[in-house]
């Protein structure tokens, strides 16, 4: 009886191609990414070899090995005008801000930011009875170093006023005098209008509070600067004696550093 050769009934997987192996039919073998079936018994042919070799399947488009662009925790993926890159992680509490069409990603300040708060209560009394010059009561100041130029100031100055004399109401006129570390007095605001009208209560004991805010854009100090704010008062008639911070009420300030 005539012997029939079947040859294999399945693929022989053979693993990567080696040019020392004997291949018969139906060996598989990986090649460059690729895998090739035996068709004909072969030694030392490459599967490129369309003689003694088909190709099952074919390697597909490499891809991008993003450990090598992304090397540390916190890293953001972006493309630039020549490929993928790198955005380190930027400062805490920064968010990342898009420039637009063409123009790469970047870590910014968020804006509209409270980034320093001074506050200072007197507790010292200061009476004051001229009405020609300013009295400059230094007790009634406050320090304060910038966080940054550019910055807007809300300054809150509360001053608690008493007068024990004179008619029925009383004037109070003030001016607000800013002072740069190592620099000269400059006045940042001031009132002449005499519209801090108070009412004189006749036992002495009437401490009224005016709250005066005043808004300012800080374009010539920074981080290495320190401000003094110091308010100077003046009474109008000098025949009334008025008093700042008298009793249980005390002048307050208040300094606001907003980052536009």
């Amino acid at each position: 009886m005539a012997t029939l050769n079947l040859g294999n009934i399945k693929f022989n997987w053979k693993g990567a191609y080696a040019g020392g192996t004997a291949y018969v039919v139906d060996d598989v073998v990986s090649y460059s990414g690729s895998s090739y079936i035996c068709k004909l018994a072969s030694t030392g042919n490459l599967p490129t070899n369309g003689t003694y070799w088909d190709q099952m399947s074919s390697a597909g488009t490499n891809g991008t090995d993003l450990t090598t662009t992304l090397t540390t925790q916190g890293d953001v993926l972006y493309r630039d005008g020549s490929g993928l890159q790198r955005l380190a992680a930027g400062t805490s509490g920064h968010f990342l801000k898009t420039q637009g069409s063409g123009a790469n990603p970047v870590w910014a300040e968020s804006g509209g930011k409270i980034v320093n708060i001074a506050y200072y209560q007197n507790n010292t009394n200061y009476s004051n009875t001229n009405n020609t010059t300013y009295v400059t009561a230094t007790n009634h100041s406050i320090q304060y170093t910038p966080a940054a130029a550019n910055n807007i100031l809300y300054i809150n100055f509360m001053p608690a006023v008493r007068w024990t004399s004179g008619a029925s109401d009383c004037n109070f006129m003030y001016r607000i005098v800013r002072t740069p570390q190592g620099g000269s007095d400059t006045t940042f605001y001031e009132d002449t209008s005499q519209v801090a009208n108070y009412w004189y209560d006749s036992s002495g004991g009437n401490r009224l509070q005016l709250q005066m805010n005043f808004l300012h854009k800080d374009d010539s100090h920074n981080t290495t600067s320190q401000l003094t704010y110091r308010v100077d008062f003046r009474n109008p008639h000098s025949s009334r004696e008025i008093y700042m911070s008298n009793g249980s009420n005390y002048s307050k300030w208040l300094i606001t550093e907003v980052k536009p």
